[in-house]
């Protein structure tokens, strides 16, 4: 089924360009960042790369970086930029061994998978004991307002979003600057619980503030952004 994002892959290239949207730049690159550096991994596989802005940004400092995204355009822009390795594949069905990597990060991909829980089943598999899965993600209070159309900007600057069969999981298309993809909503519960079933154990959950942009003082009223770190048992 066509999810939107070859058609897409030149308009997101544009928007992303290198420092990333509002999102990335001001709430999420930072402590994502951080994060990876504190776990001391020198190898992370980025599960959902896109064009690989994140991966340049790891490649100072971790030794291996591999990205990996279904979208041939998206991998094509990661591959000539450089600085990391990137293949052609899906979260569901990774090429790789097992136990290969110290990290593996979903930066605001979960909401793009089909089946989590055969990305999760993947993701633990190709993670060595004690390694860590880091996840940022939308709240899905977010994802559920998507299937009732755009936000309403209210004259005192606030936003309105109208959200909808929260606890049900499903798929909404979501459209902007030329931008046309489809991104799943679950409860959080179902994420927890996929995670947990997996053999996951959380260690750190965060919801970042904004650190500037012109959007900061609205985003830190009412964030729709979360981090989570999960590991592997060492045995």
């Amino acid at each position: 089924m066509n999810d939107g994002w070859e058609t897409s892959a030149s308009a997101w290239i544009a928007s992303m360009g290198e420092t990333g949207d509002f999102s990335r730049e001001f709430v999420l690159d930072a402590p994502m960042q951080a994060r990876v550096v504190a776990s001391g991994a020198q190898s992370v596989l980025d599960l959902g790369c896109g064009e690989g802005r994140f991966c340049r940004r790891l490649a100072s400092a971790v030794q291996t970086v591999v990205g990996i995204d279904p979208t041939e355009s998206l991998v094509a822009h990661a591959r000539s930029r450089g600085q990391a390795s990137y293949h052609v594949a899906k979260a569901e069905d990774l090429p790789f061994s097992e136990a290969q990597f110290d990290m593996v990060v979903s930066y605001l991909t979960l909401i793009d998978i089909p089946d989590i829980p055969a990305a999760l089943r993947e993701t633990h598999r190709v993670l060595r004991p004690g390694g860590r899965l880091l996840i940022a993600n939308l709240n899905s209070f977010t994802t559920a307002c998507q299937s009732k159309g755009t936000p309403v900007k209210n004259a005192d600057g606030t936003t309105t979003l109208t959200m909808d069969r929260y606890l049900d999981s499903f798929p909404s298309w979501a459209e902007w600057s030329g931008i046309r993809i489809q991104n799943w909503h679950r409860p959080q519960a179902f994420y927890m619980q996929a995670l947990l079933s997996a053999g996951f154990q959380l260690i750190h959950f965060d919801e970042p503030r904004a650190s500037g942009g012109a959007r900061a003082e609205t985003y830190n009223r009412a964030p729709y952004l979360h981090i989570m770190e999960w590991q592997k048992p060492a045995s």
